[in-house]
């Protein structure tokens, strides 16, 4: 039977995260001090990243790092959905774009999505919220994402729901340059690498702040579902990653369960089955889980507001264990099967 038109599996949906690793067009420079891909490494890119998101065969799939939308869209066509069904408005080769002229991404690769279900709202989160700046020391106030999250609002088998994927600052220090360039600051220095690795975490912080302020607004009082998910550059107990959830709010304050949302990999039907392998990066020699997929109050079992649950989460990640030449990504894939109630 159809896995999405069967009469039996139509109330489930697969959804997943995948970061692409610098996906872009061939012959075209992203970063200054990186190699542009020829074609025929453009399409080994295109071949692996294909055959591993083919294992996840997900009706929706979260993607960051990408540069060019045709490079996504042949994507799409190569996983089987539509060239129209990938949405990436800050990688957008099409010359009238508002945001890049057709010229795709530029200065930082954007975050995007492919869903095969009616799109209903597409909104760049762009600004951080006005309660959420911050002066990050040496730089000053901190007012924009460095890569905008994407929010799509989709109709999954007749149920409306908000998509939100993010893709954080990264814990790499920051050191100040000029206009050109060029370093203005000792890397060398321990006190200033430290102060470098504090304006991270500052902006990282403004940035998670930013995207719950948003999450509450979407889900207050409301009982459409939301799904936030992507790349979080830290850990799923970690402050930053907590700033986006306040899932430990809902120990304290049951009614937090309105706004607050859920680790799908912590409430998942099979709960504990994968969990001895769960890991989508390796830093320093070390496994985390740094792609992340949470869900809001409506795809709790136990919430007298369900309208799902999540049958369970699984995580691709063999290639990482390959050598690093030989990996098309440098992250997992999370991906989640949800189920609708009838």
């Amino acid at each position: 039977m159809d896995r999405h038109t069967g009469k039996n599996e139509q109330r489930q949906f697969y959804i997943a995260t995948a970061n692409l690793l610098n996906f872009a067009n061939p012959n075209r420079i992203y970063y200054e001090n990186a190699p542009a891909y020829n074609q025929k490494t453009y399409q080994d890119k295109l071949q692996g990243i294909t055959e591993l998101l083919t294992k996840a065969h997900a009706d929706i799939i979260a993607v960051q790092e990408v540069w060019d939308s045709e490079a996504l869209e042949a994507l799409a066509v190569s996983l089987g959905f539509k060239a129209e069904h990938a949405i990436i408005p800050l990688a957008s080769n099409d010359s009238s774009s508002k945001h890049t002229y057709g010229q795709g991404a530029q200065k930082t690769p954007a975050v995007g999505f492919i869903s095969r279900f009616a799109q209903l709202e597409s909104t760049l989160l762009t600004d951080i919220v006005s309660e959420a700046v911050i002066d990050i020391p040496d730089v000053g106030a901190y007012r924009q994402f460095n890569r905008p999250p994407l929010l799509l609002r989709v109709d999954v088998h007749g149920q409306p729901m908000t998509i939100i994927t993010a893709h954080l600052k990264s814990k790499r220090a920051y050191f100040l340059r000029d206009e050109s360039g060029d370093l203005l600051e000792d890397m060398d220095d321990p006190n200033i690498r430290v102060r470098a690795k504090l304006r991270s975490l500052c902006m990282r912080a403004a940035e998670a702040a930013s995207i719950r302020m948003s999450i509450i607004q979407r889900l207050q009082h409301t009982r459409e579902p939301l799904i936030l998910l992507g790349d979080m550059n830290d850990v799923t107990g970690s402050v930053t990653t907590q700033l986006m959830s306040e899932t430990g709010e809902v120990n304290y304050d049951k009614s937090m369960r309105d706004t607050a949302l859920f680790d799908a990999a912590r409430i998942q039907a099979r709960y504990g089955w994968m969990k001895d392998v769960a890991y989508t990066h390796i830093h320093q020699g070390m496994p985390e889980v740094i792609d992340q997929l949470f869900v809001s109050e409506e795809f709790l079992l136990d919430s007298k507001f369900s309208l799902g649950h999540v049958e369970r989460v699984d995580y691709f990640n063999d290639h990482l264990k390959w050598d690093y030449d030989d990996r098309v990504t440098d992250h997992g894939i999370v991906r989640a099967k949800i189920r609708l109630h009838n």
